[in-house]
């Protein structure tokens, strides 16, 4: 039987808890690679998320100007409500278990306030390094990679910047993952708070490597502006329509099960252990095959398999 003591899985047997770290390594990089090969993002970015803000803002997002500040700052938003299933954020979705992490403690005792609480760190993180992205990207204007229309290779210069930004961050995610299940040191194996806030972070660096269109849009909007408080007030909204999603799903969660599915967890440390780590690892994984392999492979550079929707 499997006990847990700190991040380590403890068994009886330490080459059985070898294979049980084996099998969720395995399994999670295998869906993180599946999940790269069948990604539409076609059907994500436009289907879904042009629809989705044509829908709330009654009009077409992309061929209609950003207005005032007002009309700005609601088209950041939005667009990042519509951008939440994208490949440049659905790797967001491997925060549910560390936040799960994160409020098992008080599952029980405090209600619903306490339970949302790693909603507020998450978004924490998120805001510090967005709000400071916005900000500098105004004042560095159209010198920034993301805005260019260059090429470099035959690559935009623009997803150039996606690819280092997103590898990084991707490599990151697997780090954490290998850290959790205790394959790898763990710098917050005692501090899950700090495991939420981090993983906020890199959420808001996000925005750092997106190439999603109607982010651009909002990007170019916050140049023109010439004022980076516009910028960082816009970047921090786009982030936050981001998450929107995923803490409503983590809240209806809580609520649906009264609390019972934190309980599940908290009562089998190896059961979160095994659901952070699998998320980080696989989303992780995802992230830099969809962006290093996959993306280079679209412009000549590589090999990578294409499903008939892509072509």
């Amino acid at each position: 039987m499997v006990v847990t003591e700190g991040k380590q899985f403890v068994t009886a047997s330490p080459e059985r808890g070898a294979v049980h770290r084996g099998r969720i390594v395995i399994g999670s990089v295998a869906a993180g690679v599946l999940l790269a090969v069948l990604w539409s993002f076609e059907f994500v970015d436009h289907v879904i998320g042009d629809n989705v803000a044509n829908t709330l803002l009654g009009r077409d997002a992309k061929a209609t100007a950003v207005g005032g500040t007002v009309a700005g700052l609601v088209f950041a938003f939005v667009s990042g409500l519509a951008g939440t299933f994208t490949a440049c954020n659905i790797a967001m979705a491997a925060s549910i278990g560390p936040m799960s992490q994160a409020s098992a403690g008080s599952a029980t005792r405090t209600g619903l306030r306490s339970l949302l609480r790693p909603v507020g760190w998450l978004a924490l993180g998120m805001v510090v390094v967005s709000g400071a992205y916005g900000f500098i990207g105004v004042l560095v204007g159209d010198r920034m990679p993301q805005l260019s229309t260059a090429t470099a290779g035959g690559i935009p210069v623009r997803l150039w910047q996606s690819m280092v930004v997103f590898g990084l961050v991707g490599l990151a995610f697997v780090y954490l993952g290998l850290a959790a299940l205790g394959v790898l040191p763990d710098p917050f194996a005692r501090r899950p708070v700090a495991r939420v806030v981090t993983l906020g972070a890199f959420v808001g660096a996000f925005l750092i490597g997106r190439p999603y269109p109607l982010f651009n849009k909002l990007f170019h909007w916050a140049v023109d502006s010439g004022n980076p408080l516009y910028g960082a007030g816009a970047f921090i909204l786009q982030s936050l329509g981001n998450i929107v999603l995923v803490s409503a799903l983590f809240a209806l969660i809580v609520l649906l099960s009264r609390g019972r599915a934190i309980a599940w967890l908290a009562s089998s440390p190896a059961r979160t252990i095994a659901l952070t780590g699998a998320l980080l690892i696989a989303l992780g994984v995802f992230t830099v095959v969809y962006w290093d392999v996959r993306l280079p492979a679209m412009f000549g550079h590589g090999w990578f398999p294409t499903m008939p929707y892509n072509r």
